[in-house]
C-alpha cells in the first residue's frame, strides 16, 4: 500500500497508483460552524505573540499573554487529506510589513496595503476582498515608488521556521507536502486593479512585462532562499484567478504573449528542484487549457463547475495524458445536504474520471462553505472511499 504522499506524487508525475487521492480548503467560518456541529478540537498552549483560534467566526488573533486556548484540529488530520498545505507564502508586496486601516465598520475593514491599494476585508467571515482604490495608476508611479523595493532579496519578507514546522508534521505523518501562493496575475489585480491592468494590458503592455519580470525575478530569489533553509516540499501550488465565470478575463493571445512565459519561466524554475507544479485557477478555465498544459503545469485546481465550459470530463480526454486535475465536484451537491444526491454525483463523478483515465485528486470545485453541513461533508467522503481504487 502507498503512502498518501506516494499517491499524490505518482498522480502527478503520472505513474501508476493504486486510488484516486483527497484534499480540500473548508473556510475559516465553515470550521467554526463544523465546531458547534461535532468537528474535533484540542486545548493547545500558546505563547505571547502566538495566534489563537477565534471560535465564533474562526479567525485567528494574535495572543497578548500567554494560556491555554481551544483549536479545531487540522482539516488535513481530521479527513486524512493526502495534500496538505505548508505555507512558504512571503510578504509580496514593494512596502514590505505595510499595512494602513483606512475605514472600518463592524462588519470590513478597508485596508491599505504595501502596493498602494485600498482593499475591503469581511471582519467575520469569508470572501475575496472589494478593490476600492489603487495608487499605482501608471509605469512612472511603480517605476519611481515600488519597484525599486523588489529589486534584492530581503529575508524577513518569509517565514523559514513556520514553513519548516508545517512541513515536518505533515511529512511525518505521509502526507505530500506543498507550499505555494499567488504570482504576477493576481498581484497586478492587487496592486494596480484591475482598469489600470486591462487598459495597461492593451495601452502600455512594456510597463507589464517589467512588472512580471521584476517579479519573476523576486520569487525566484526568494524561494531560492527558502529551499535552502527547509527540506524541499514535494510540490507548489500557485494560485491564479484567470476567469471569470463566463471566460477569460483577458484573451488567450493576450495571456500566451504577457502573462504565461513568466508561468513557464516560474514552472521551470520549480522542475529545476524535481517539484511538480499545480495551477490554482478560478473561472472558466477551458480556453486557457492548452496554454497550462504548455507552460508545463503538472496538475489543474478546481475546475469550477458553475463556469464555461469547465467539464473535467472533457478535460480529462482532451489532456489527461498530460495533466492531473484537483477538484472538480460541485461544492453545490455537497451544500445540498441531501445524501442521496451526494452518493450519487460523488460516485459518478470519480466513476466517469476513472473510466476516462483520469488522474484524480477528489476536491470540491471551489472550497467548503457554510452551507455544508459536518455530517454530510464526512458522508461524501465515505462515498470517495467506497470509489477511491483504481
Amino acid at each position: 500500500m502507498l503512502t498518501s504522499c506516494e499517491v499524490v506524487d505518482g498522480l502527478l508525475r503520472n505513474q501508476a497508483v493504486e486510488r484516486v487521492a483527497v484534499m480540500d480548503s473548508p473556510w475559516a467560518d465553515t470550521i467554526a460552524a463544523w465546531v458547534r456541529q461535532g468537528y474535533p478540537t484540542r486545548t493547545v498552549y500558546k505563547e505571547a505573540g502566538e495566534s489563537r483560534w477565534r471560535p465564533e467566526d474562526g479567525r485567528w488573533e494574535e495572543l497578548t499573554e500567554p494560556g491555554e486556548h481551544l483549536e479545531p484540529v487540522p482539516a488535513w488530520e481530521v479527513f486524512g487529506y493526502d495534500m496538505v498545505g505548508c505555507g512558504g507564502r512571503f510578504d509580496l508586496m514593494p512596502w514590505r510589513d505595510y499595512s494602513e486601516l483606512v475605514e472600518e465598520t463592524d462588519e470590513w475593514d478597508i485596508k491599505r496595503n504595501g502596493a498602494g491599494a485600498s482593499l475591503k476585508y469581511w471582519k467575520h467571515k469569508s470572501g475575496t476582498p472589494e478593490h476600492i482604490a489603487f495608487l499605482m495608476t501608471s509605469r512612472e508611479v511603480w517605476e519611481r515608488d515600488y519597484r525599486p523595493h523588489l529589486l534584492k532579496l530581503d529575508p524577513e519578507r518569509l517565514d523559514v521556521d513556520a514553513a519548516r514546522k508545517r512541513i515536518d508534521a505533515a511529512r511525518e505523518a505521509g502526507r505530500w507536502t506543498f507550499v505555494g501562493g499567488m504570482f504576477i496575475w493576481e498581484l497586478m489585480r492587487q496592486s494596480m486593479g484591475d482598469v489600470t491592468m486591462y487598459q495597461s494590458l492593451l495601452l502600455d503592455p512594456a510597463w507589464l512585462r517589467d512588472y512580471n519580470r521584476v517579479y519573476t525575478e523576486f520569487f525566484k530569489k526568494h524561494y531560492t532562499y527558502l529551499f535552502q533553509r527547509i527540506d524541499l516540499p514535494n510540490g507548489v501550488w500557485v494560485y491564479e484567478d484567470l476567469g471569470y465565470k463566463n471566460g477569460l478575463f483577458a484573451s488567450p493571445k493576450v495571456l500566451s504573449e504577457l502573462i504565461f512565459p513568466y508561468y513557464k519561466e516560474l514552472v521551470d524554475f520549480f522542475h529545476s528542484y524535481d517539484l511538480p507544479v499545480v495551477l490554482h485557477t478560478c473561472g472558466s478555465t477551458a480556453a486557457a487549457m492548452p496554454l497550462i498544459v504548455e507552460a508545463g503545469f503538472d496538475a489543474v485546481n478546481p475546475m469550477e463547475r458553475k463556469a464555461l465550459d469547465n467539464d473535467p470530463f472533457v478535460f480529462a480526454e482532451k489532456y489527461g495524458d498530460k495533466v492531473a486535475f484537483v477538484g472538480g465536484l460541485d461544492a453545490r451537491i455537497f451544500e445540498s445536504n441531501d445524501k442521496a444526491l451526494i452518493k450519487r454525483e460523488v460516485a459518478d463523478y470519480i466513476e466517469g474520471m476513472k473510466a476516462r483515465g483520469a488522474r484524480l485528486v477528489f476536491a470540491s470545485d471551489h472550497s467548503i462553505s457554510p452551507n455544508t453541513h459536518y455530517d454530510s461533508y464526512r458522508y461524501a467522503l465515505d462515498v470517495y472511499r467506497e470509489h477511491m481504487m483504481y
